[in-house]
């Protein structure tokens, strides 16, 4: 048992400031007030207690060509199976892959991290190695799933679906690269497949705007429509949006997350962030291939607060910002597979401690700390 006393905590899902003590039990707050003082006293007079950070969408698997094929196209870095970062993962051994991972998984820990949403590529064999490399760890990854089986214009449903079910079974749900690699067919088989198991479904949308030209110059419908209509549980990027695509986004129950960082890298555009904001959406962010990045969600706050003020000629509201990589997970249904938790009695322990530079809370998290500012990190298994 401990207590973290006198700090300013960031409390519930609305990230409420409030100056008390938190006592920590076997891994849960068992309570929340000014008066608390259990155990061992961990003073941090001041200092800003964060819910700590998920990752909402990463493919960990290219940590082993950080920076290679800089300046290429979306396709030529990333398009299966042919794309820079395809064409590294089939020449990796597993060690390398393994070795690399970690260091990933440790820089995503020491900046805050606990839990994030990986796209794993490699099928089953992909599959165990996160979970292998990811073991003594204190971090949560979710894994999704993809077989090559998915990909082409004439698939063999059969087979598709018998991949998704084998996936399933060590994974927590299912991810293809895009509908310009996948037919209908295979969505709506891996949406089904993941429904009947309660899993994640997910995919990218509308990342550039050649690919939703292309989708709509197909089947005259945009990216983002498929995916709301194939009822995808989670969609990443909507960067360029068509005709009435955030609306349909806002009123499904579908998960966004937004990659800031990543689509500036790639050159693809900025995600219409003030938009979905306003629209009373609560997207997660994510910081997308380490090849491109490095999976630091501190640099991915500040770069979205300094990018939609200057985008928009309006500021972002910092306290919304912080929502969308800390709690706003936890109003939507797949967190029943994320499990990440507020800063509330009776939740796990999960929460980063600041050290404070400002008054304002929540802009001394998104525009100032870095990771050595970091005091403590509580993770429900452990203190680092």
């Amino acid at each position: 048992m401990f207590t973290i006393a006198n700090g300013i905590i960031l409390k519930c899902q609305d990230l409420v400031p409030s100056r008390e003590n938190i006592v920590v039990e076997d891994g849960k707050i068992i309570e929340i007030s000014k008066e608390s003082a259990e155990g061992k006293i961990i003073d941090v007079e001041g200092a800003v207690v964060c819910p700590s950070f998920i990752n909402g969408h990463m493919h960990i698997g290219d940590s082993i060509i950080k920076d290679e094929g800089y300046s290429l196209s979306l396709s030529e870095m990333v398009k299966p199976p042919n794309g820079v970062k395809h064409k590294a993962l089939a020449n990796a051994t597993n060690d390398e892959l393994i070795d690399a991972m970690k260091q990933s998984m440790w820089d995503m820990v020491r900046s805050g991290t606990t839990h994030f949403i990986d796209y794993r590529e490699g099928g089953i064999d992909g599959i165990k190695l996160l979970k292998k490399a990811s073991k003594d760890i204190p971090i949560k990854p979710i894994i999704l799933g993809r077989d090559d089986s998915f990909y082409g214009d004439d698939p063999d449903l059969g087979k598709v679906r018998t991949a998704i079910r084998k996936i399933l079974k060590i994974a927590d749900g299912i991810a293809p690269s895009g509908f310009g690699e996948i037919t209908e067919d295979v969505a709506r088989i891996i949406v089904e497949e993941c429904e009947k198991q309660s899993k994640i479904s997910s995919i990218h949308v509308a990342e550039s705007e050649s690919n939703q030209i292309e989708s709509l110059n197909k089947f005259n419908k945009t990216e983002i429509e498929k995916g709301v209509k194939n009822n995808f549980s989670q969609l990443v990027h909507l960067t360029n949006p068509k005709r009435n695509d955030l609306e349909l986004a806002s009123n499904s129950s579908s998960n966004v997350v937004v990659c800031p960082r990543a689509n500036a890298t790639l050159n693809v555009g900025v995600c219409r962030l003030n938009e979905m904001l306003g629209l009373g959406m609560k997207p997660l962010l994510g910081t997308d291939n380490v090849m491109l990045n490095s999976p630091n969600m501190l640099r991915e706050l500040e770069f979205s607060l300094k990018l939609m003020s200057v985008y928009y000629n309006s500021y972002i509201d910092p306290k919304q910002l912080l929502q969308m990589a800390t709690t706003n997970i936890c109003s939507h249904k797949i967190n029943e597979i994320v499990q990440k938790s507020v800063i509330d009695e009776g939740n796990f322990a999960e929460f980063a401690i600041f050290k404070s530079f400002s008054k304002n809370p929540y802009l001394n998290i998104c525009n100032r700390s870095e990771t050595k500012n970091i005091l403590y990190i509580i993770n429900k298994k452990c203190i680092v």
